[in-house]
């Protein structure tokens, strides 16, 4: 039985198991409402999708949990991004959903497996339009922010930090730029390994605390469900990513419509998780027979609601602002 009684003090804790206080439930409280107002003034529909599907995420970097049920294997999902996207071949118009998502990572100061995530679709928008709205998003739930966002490109991100393209520079030429970071890393990396460990190492770092930054056009293989197109002679997707400081908030796409270009991206996972050992996962034939049918021209994009609303208590860790962490739950 709790110890908290109503009435207690917003700072006391929760609860004796609980690391968040009575404040920050009344503060996710706040920010689940102002999210609903954001997007009802919009004329955006709220939807609810299922946690539990047949078909599991391919992703070769994201590793789903899995359900043994009655009627055979279900996965959790790590985002309800399939079956909102067969909602909007159904007709459904703009959506969002926010819902729990759970992945197989490590929990941390900023990660747990089951988290809270923000995810909506806008029909029409371009990929730097909807950068904008989520922009205005963001600066109404973390107030505090008084400048505006920075959109910076993938390829000026390592030029101003690190004097190399990541469009053309070689395997060889980013490990030795890594090396000269004293990130001197053992083992075998690909050329998108040694991009990954130069971002997340170095350049995330170097963001602005007080401001929002916006990266995109980052390099083709790095598009995921997004579409691909040239800037600058090189080939770049049409995606990008949100920080705060070093902190990911979201990731946003122009969404790849296209059929057969959806069931080729999902089929690659599917044999680059065989070719690396990975577990294999069911493909969500439900989600390709969808895009078959054809969606219309959108883009979207999934926050993490919980590492926001870390910001915006001005937190170190999750433990602070979800009711239960992984451990105690």
């Amino acid at each position: 039985m709790s110890d908290w009684q109503p009435g207690a003090d917003d700072n006391a804790s929760a609860g004796q198991s609980s690391g968040c206080t009575v404040a920050a439930l009344k503060a996710r409280a706040k920010l689940n409402q102002q999210v609903r107002a954001f997007f009802s003034e919009r004329g955006v529909l709220e939807v609810e999708t299922p946690a539990l599907s047949q078909g599991g995420n391919t992703d070769p970097y994201i590793d789903s949990f899995s359900v043994e049920t009655p009627t055979g294997l279900r996965y959790l999902h790590t985002s309800p991004e399939y079956p909102m996207k067969r909602l909007l071949v159904a007709g459904s118009g703009d959506i969002y959903q926010v819902c729990k998502v759970w992945r197989q990572d490590e929990s941390g100061s900023r990660h747990n497996p089951e988290f809270t995530l923000l995810e909506y679709y806008r029909i029409g928008f371009s990929y730097q339009r909807l950068m904008q709205e989520v922009a205005l998003l963001l600066h109404t739930l973390l107030p505090r922010l008084d400048k505006p966002a920075q959109f910076l490109t993938y390829q000026h991100c390592f030029l101003e930090r690190l004097g190399i393209n990541p469009h053309i520079a070689s395997e060889e030429q980013l490990k030795n730029c890594a090396s000269g970071q004293g990130l001197n890393i053992s083992g075998s990396f690909n050329r998108q390994e040694w991009l990954d460990l130069l971002f997340t190492h170095v350049i995330e770092a170097g963001f602005a605390t007080d401001r929002l930054t916006f990266v995109y056009h980052y390099p083709a293989a790095q598009s995921a469900l997004a579409c691909v197109t040239e800037h600058q002679g090189h080939q770049v997707a049409e995606r990008f990513e949100i920080y705060l400081g070093a902190m990911e908030l979201g990731n946003g796409y122009q969404e790849l419509i296209d059929g057969e270009a959806n069931a080729g991206k999902l089929e690659q996972d599917a044999q680059l998780r065989t070719k690396t050992g990975l577990k294999p996962v069911t493909t969500d034939q439900r989600f390709i027979q969808a895009m078959q049918q054809g969606m219309p021209r959108a883009s979207g994009v999934a926050i993490g609601l919980d590492r926001v609303l870390l910001c915006a208590q001005d937190k170190k860790t999750l433990n602070q602002v979800i009711s239960f962490s992984w451990e105690l739950a």
